[in-house]
């Protein structure tokens, strides 16, 4: 599940693509999958860092120059509080949307996301 949605990341993106991880937090399988297959400048952000190469930033009052440029935005699991900030960012930026709640969780944003099976797994994409 969590190989498959690297893939998509990494199959929707080009290889110049700027795209950022919100609360990284210590399951960082997505992100080293990622980085390991391919190209694109892959940022980490979290409220609380658990290693160094991932940035603080708090979403409910982000640093924006840590999002401008960025193709997508994405975030595992995020609770559910966090669905709104994150639409505003990607609204922001024009960057791509992507969110893989827990399961059974409905999504909390005020604008409607597209529902996505892919593979193995599913997530919810916003297009600005």
């Amino acid at each position: 599940m969590w190989k498959d949605l690297a893939l998509y990341i990494i199959r929707s993106s080009q290889p110049s693509d700027r795209v950022v991880e919100v609360g990284a937090g210590r399951f960082l399988y997505v992100s080293d999958y990622i980085m390991k297959h391919s190209k694109v400048d892959l940022v980490l952000t979290d409220i609380k860092p658990s290693r160094g190469d991932i940035i603080y930033d708090d979403i409910t009052s982000p640093d924006m120059d840590i999002y401008r440029d960025a193709a997508t935005i994405y975030s595992i699991r995020p609770p559910s509080e966090l669905h709104n900030p994150l639409m505003m960012v990607a609204d922001a930026t024009g960057a791509r949307l992507i969110i893989k709640p827990l399961t059974g969780e409905n999504m909390a944003t005020e604008k409607p996301m597209k529902l996505v099976n892919y593979r193995k797994t599913f997530f919810y994409e916003y297009s600005p």
